[in-house]
Order: structure tokens, then sequence, then C-alpha cells
């Protein structure tokens, strides 16, 4: 286990949650190598927590970005991307909706030859308990207008969540221009793969703070897929492999023993 893993973790009023990220970060990842960089473009305390949390835990990071610099959870991701020092990377939300133990299932199938690793809500052993019937018609209709807009997508059980992990050299030369909230149908959709492992996860209800969708990140994310639609590059030979839960479970044994 010689792969050093990041983990980029946009941040936004999160200070209720981000200590306890880390605490069930570096628990799932105890005996690999690994930082989290968190950006934050919080307006409340959230900056002042991740100081304290960055001074006691060594494997962890944070930019705060004020003003104009507050572009949006995609673009704060970028900036991680591009801060990040590991072979291998990963993206989660800062809400404990992703949970943190499923990075190393997720680590294991990078391990096992994947390119890019996305657990599923919608595989079996998978389930989106964590959302309200009206959270569920929203994402449910986001992933079928996804889907509809680029191929890329469409081997995809569920490509429009903001869970994610990948080999870093999957970066180069991607022309990445991120809007919005959805980062992973950017990856997806500019970046050059040919194998991506599937694994089921259950998403989690939130652990505090409030929801970020609105209006506004909607027509981001229209706004992205009609970009895509002319920028998006071809992955006709990618195959993309679901993993069960025991198979799942085996291999994070056999590569994260």
């Amino acid at each position: 286990m010689g792969q050093k893993l990041s983990v980029i973790v946009p941040s936004f009023n999160e200070a209720g949650n981000v200590e306890i990220l880390a605490e069930q970060v570096g628990k799932a990842l105890h005996g690999i190598d690994y930082n989290i960089w968190f950006i934050d473009d919080s307006n409340d305390n959230t900056p002042d927590v991740l100081e304290k949390l960055c001074e006691k835990d060594k494997h962890c990071r944070y930019r705060h970005r004020e003003g104009e610099a507050r572009t949006g959870l995609a673009t704060a991701v970028l900036e991680g991307f591009q801060m990040a020092d590991g072979d291998f990377i990963a993206c989660m939300d800062a809400d404990l909706q992703h949970p943190p133990a499923i990075l190393r299932p997720m680590y294991a199938a990078i391990l096992s030859g994947a390119d890019m690793c996305i657990p599923s809500r919608l595989i079996p052993g998978g389930s989106d308990g964590g959302l309200n019937i009206i959270r569920k018609f929203v994402s449910g209709t986001a992933r079928w207008i996804g889907k509809a807009a680029l191929p890329s997508l469409r081997k995809i059980s569920d490509p429009t969540s903001g869970l994610f992990m990948f080999k870093k050299d999957m970066l180069e030369g991607a022309n990445l221009k991120p809007i919005g909230w959805k980062i992973m149908v950017e990856v997806i959709a500019m970046c050059e793969y040919h194998h991506i492992v599937e694994i089921p996860y259950e998403f989690h209800d939130r652990n505090s703070g409030e929801s970020k969708i609105s209006k506004k990140v909607t027509l981001e994310y229209l706004g992205q897929l009609k970009s895509l639609r002319s920028r998006g590059i071809r992955h006709d030979s990618v195959t993309v492999t679901r993993w069960s839960p025991e198979l799942t479970k085996s291999m994070t044994d056999r590569y994260c023993h």
C-alpha cells in the first residue's frame, strides 16, 4: 500500500462536521499514506475550526477562499486537485453524507487496476436512504438529464454524486472547466481512462448544517452539461465493472489488509 491518497473536501459552513470527518477518514485509512485537503468557502467560523484541526492533525491541510475567489464547489475541488500530492485523488463532501469508511474499498479498487472508482447508491448493496422523496426526485432527474446529454455517463449507474476516486495522472492534459457543483461529471467527460469500478455504498443523512441545493446550482449544472456536449471526449472503449458487497469486502481485504 505504497500509493499516497489525497482526499479533497470542499466545505461551506461545515464547522460542525469537519473534525468528525477528519477523525472518520483517519480510521478508514489506517495504515495508508494519506492527507486531507479542505478547500473552504465558508463565511462562518469553519476556518477557525479548520485552523485548529490542521494544527493537531498532521494529515489535514486547508485553504480558505474569500470574496471573488468563492466561485463554487467545482472550482474548489479543482483547486484541491492542483494542490494534491497523492498518487490517487478522492473527492467527497464535508457533510458526512458520504461515509468516510467507503474510502478504503475505493482505494482497494484503484490498487486492483481501476483508473477510477465510483461508489453507487443504485447497485445491489447500495442505498439512497439518506434522501427524502423530493431530493430523490431531484437527484434522479439530474442523473437522467446527465445521461441523456452525455454518452460518457450512460454506462455509470450513479454519475452525478460527488464521491469518487481516481489516479492523479488522469488529470494530465484534461481540459477541466468546471462550473456549479457536479465536478465528477466534468472528470468523467473530460479525462482519459479505460476502466471504472463501481462499488455499493449507503448514502447518509446530513450530520449538521443545511443542504446547498438551490435553483442557482441547478442552472449551473444545466450549463455545465451544455458545455460538455461540445467539449467532452469519446469513451467508447471504457469498461465499467460493478462489485457486489461480497466482492467489495474480499478485494478490500486482499489489497488493504
